[in-house]
């Protein structure tokens, strides 16, 4: 009798498991908060909110009361709208007393989650059903296999120039603005692609998703991280940016070659590929049904479809650095390029619809997948343990000093970020309490925005908490086969970092 081969749980089952451990901790770590202030554009006065969420005092702004409440930030930041989420107050912390709920009141909290977290994401969440309902259009017409066996001609013997380029490309964009939900609309345009090239889909994932990871981990002027840490740290952004340039280059450059060492391995041997057992069922996912058949022609028509398609994401880009584009705006624009396609595609009306909703019901699990993982937020916002896990470990690292306060930092801050995924919500949470550490201990006070960035930066390769499921969801790669990918890559660029770290507190 043959034995039934044991498989790694899916995504969705991952971040279920992940949810029950998390509701498990609330019952361990007690419920807390911190006091925080907020600017109100509007009357131009502080909001102080007091550790039970409740609105404490309204008092003028100035930077006398920031000074009085230990915050070292100019009021300017708060007047400009750099700083305008909630900002811990130091030394405020309580613990609260709060009943956790009996068996039933955690069963509804369990099954209440992943649907609180549908809706909270329901943005991101009309991008990727939008997106998946274009790219089954134009994969009807045969615009990508005609496009990408142009490509696969072009890029013959120079294969490994594209993980280079669009590393890179993705990368910049992660260091300046903070590329990363947007990423999930590249799979299903690149993998074909790099499939075509004789590569497998996780080198297609890797190259999209490291390159992402690396750039937000190394952000240089990411408002959404590094410039907002930097403000309510109290320190201008550009402090401590030659380390960070170094860290954002040589961390590319391993990422690059450890992505091109494999890549090569299993384009001259596809039984290298992680993912061989899938070679099959992902050839018939993205590349044509028949791969001996003739590619269609790439007249001018299939050209105009992916030329529209491609100037979506360089509108989307643009509106997202220079306009602060939210998702909404995002699902507007490709929602109007659905328009366009309906237009210029060929297909009958009753054809194109049809091709879209089976497109957009590719993605449908990608969906679900973003959805359980905000729940698992959820969960921990409404525990109130976020702010608990803050004080207990800035306490544990507010005695030590140079290289080791440094190191064990940015493990502190792989813990938080695996926990807080967001990396404006960690900045200003953290920022306020950790920051004076650095002039305790006498150090730069940017080496904690690095520890920071790089910390929660680094644990976003792997954390079930942000985007890995989704993406590994886009090309049906088990987290398994991830983690065995990514950890050699990982832990180098973790070391990496300590080692930085290190060199800052001597310069």
């Amino acid at each position: 009798m043959k034995k039934k081969k044991i498989s790694f749980p899916s995504a969705y089952t991952v971040i279920l498991i992940v949810l029950l451990l998390v509701m498990a901790l609330t019952y361990f770590i007690p419920a807390g908060k911190f006091e925080t202030i907020q600017f109100d554009p509007a009357t131009k006065e502080f909001v102080i909110t007091d550790t039970h969420e409740q609105e404490a005092q309204r008092v003028s702004a100035s930077q006398q009361v920031l000074d009085d409440h230990q915050i070292k930030v100019d009021l300017a930041k708060f007047e400009d709208g750099s700083i305008s989420k909630p900002v811990a107050i130091p030394g405020s912390y309580q613990e609260l007393d709060e009943k956790r709920p009996n068996a039933f009141g955690a069963l509804k909290q369990f099954l209440h989650a992943p649907i609180q977290g549908l809706a909270d994401s329901i943005g991101i969440i009309t991008f990727v059903l939008i997106l998946g309902g274009i790219i089954g259009v134009i994969n009807k017409t045969g615009a990508f296999n005609a496009g990408m066996n142009a490509l696969s001609i072009r890029l013959k013997g120079k294969e490994k120039w594209l993980i280079i380029i669009i590393s890179v490309l993705i990368a910049a964009g992660g260091t300046t603005f903070g590329l990363a939900e947007e990423t999930v609309a590249f799979y299903p345009i690149l993998v074909p692609i790099f499939m075509a090239a004789g590569y497998d889909a996780l080198v297609a994932i890797a190259t999209i998703y490291l390159a992402s990871c690396v750039g937000t981990m190394a952000s240089t002027v990411n408002p959404f991280s590094v410039v907002i840490a930097s403000d309510t740290a109290g320190i201008p952004f550009t402090q401590g940016m030659s380390l960070r340039l170094i860290m954002l280059t040589l961390a590319l450059v391993l990422c690059m070659a450890y992505i091109i060492r494999y890549g090569e391995k299993v384009r001259k041997n596809a039984e290298h590929s992680l993912v061989f057992d899938q070679k099959e069922e992902l050839e018939a996912q993205f590349l044509t049904k028949d791969s001996q058949a003739e590619a269609p022609v790439f007249d001018i028509r299939k050209k105009i479809m992916l030329a529209i398609f491609a100037l979506g994401f360089v509108v989307m880009v643009f509106g997202v650095k220079d306009y602060a584009w939210g998702f909404d705006e995002i699902s507007a624009l490709f929602l109007f390029i659905t328009f366009i396609m309906a237009a210029i595609s060929g297909l009958g009306e009753k054809s194109f619809v049809s091709e879209f909703i089976a497109g957009a019901s590719d993605l449908l699990g990608v969906a679900l997948v973003i959805a359980l993982a905000r729940g698992v937020t959820i969960i921990m916002e409404d525990a109130k343990i976020s702010d608990t896990l803050m004080q207990w470990l800035s306490s544990g690292v507010s005695h030590m000093t140079g290289v080791v306060f440094t190191t064990v930092l940015f493990f502190v801050y792989i813990l938080l970020g695996f926990f807080i995924p967001s990396s404006s919500g960690l900045a200003v949470l953290s920022m306020p309490v950790m920051a004076p550490l650095a002039d305790v201990v006498g150090i730069d006070r940017a080496l904690i925005v690095d520890a920071y960035n790089w910390g929660q930066g680094i644990i976003a390769f792997i954390a079930p908490t942000g985007l890995v499921l989704a993406s590994l969801a886009m090309v049906n790669i088990s987290f398994d086969k991830w983690l065995k990918f990514v950890t050699p890559i990982m832990l180098a660029i973790g070391a990496l970092a300590i080692i930085l770290l290190g060199i800052g507190v001597f310069i």
